[in-house]
């Protein structure tokens, strides 16, 4: 059977516990029919790009898809007549990856970061508070590099 991974956004309105129902109600679907959910990733409640019906935020879910394409079209079907979700996104995959999807792996990452700063030293920056290098004085500037050059021109020339 060909493979597809799916991405559903779901009202923000709903629970969690509801989007977690609607999933189930896709495997059952699914199941009755001969296929099968091979991977499921909730991405949890996100900030949509542009408003969809009202909504500025939803509930994204990531699914591993084993199934026929009939079968496809009526989870497609059956998605799109619920008032729950937003927007549905199909597409026919080679094979269903086991790793986390960078979305996940992205999260995660984050997180570790985030934690190092707060509790560790403050990375080298530009400015004291940690965003640059070593400060300069006034006398570093290139400016007073080259009006004292250009001073000492003036004085090695009315010596003569």
């Amino acid at each position: 059977m060909p493979l597809y991974e799916s991405v559903l956004i779901a009202r923000n309105d709903v629970s969690q516990a509801q989007v977690e129902t609607l999933v189930e109600t896709i495997e059952t679907l699914l199941t009755d029919n001969g296929g099968s959910i091979q991977k499921r990733e909730f991405w949890g409640l996100r900030s949509l790009a542009y408003r969809i019906k009202k909504n500025r935020k939803g509930h994204y879910v990531l699914l591993g898809l084993d199934c026929t394409p009939d079968t496809l079209r009526e989870v497609e079907r059956q998605l799109g007549l619920n008032e729950d979700v937003l927007r549905v996104l199909t597409l026919r995959v080679d094979e269903i990856d086991e790793n986390p999807s960078p979305v996940l792996a992205r999260k995660s990452d984050d997180r570790g970061d985030r934690g190092n700063f707060r509790g560790g030293s403050k990375p080298a920056g530009r400015f004291e508070s940690g965003r640059g290098g070593p400060r300069r004085s006034s006398e570093d500037r290139e400016e007073y590099r080259a009006r004292g050059e250009h001073d000492d021109a003036r004085e090695t020339a009315g010596a003569e």
